[in-house]
């Protein structure tokens, strides 16, 4: 009687023990699954946002504006004395028809620079691509310039002015096809013709 007594007083208590640790045990289990559930979720939704159309889309267009408007400051930054330089530059950030242009005309071109000795320097005031089509890997850019020119004497004028320009993507990243001035009132095509300074 008392053996049994112990017996059944000891399920009790072993069933007690068992029914006190149960809650604690499923929080505890639960806790562990939605830590676990977080976990992944935030990781994944950060793997999704770096690798999101959105945020490569933009990413390409900071790119593409980024090096058009590097492109459009070479074309209308010449220094007489380093006209080589310069005009390598020019045809560095040049591709398709522009470059061929430029290399048409560059022993002309050299000639008038050297005789009227003029130093040109350009600052970009605003910038914004019309168009970009990564499939043909070519874009728009339109540039608000200020264009400052020195003469060997007598004051340095300065104007402004908007280019407008086509670029294509190369294997040495995206370069000016064609330049143009864009007139005021119009969004006007680009010409194909490099901004003189």
């Amino acid at each position: 009687m008392d053996a049994a007594e112990l017996g059944t007083s000891g399920q009790v208590v072993t069933t007690r023990a068992f029914r006190l640790s149960s809650p604690l045990l499923a929080v505890a289990i639960t806790l562990v699954v939605i830590a676990a559930g977080c976990a992944g979720w935030f990781g994944w939704s950060w793997y999704h946002a770096e690798h999101s159309g959105t945020v490569a889309s933009a990413r390409l267009r900071d790119q593409v504006l980024q090096q058009g408007e590097q492109a459009v400051l070479n074309f209308n930054t010449l220094d007489y004395r380093h006209l080589s330089q310069g005009l390598g530059l020019w045809q560095s950030s040049s591709t398709g028809t522009l470059h061929a242009q430029i290399t048409r005309g560059q022993a002309q071109f050299e000639q008038a620079v050297r005789k009227a000795k003029t130093v040109t320097t350009a600052t970009v005031l605003d910038a914004a691509l019309t168009s970009l089509n990564p499939q043909a890997r070519t874009a728009s850019i339109i540039v608000a310039v200020q264009i400052t020119v020195k003469p060997p004497t007598g004051q340095a004028t300065t104007k402004q002015s908007r280019l407008e320009g086509s670029l294509q993507q190369t294997s040495q990243g995206w370069k000016l096809s064609a330049l143009g001035q864009v007139p005021v009132g119009t969004a006007g095509a680009a010409t194909g013709q490099g901004a003189t300074p």
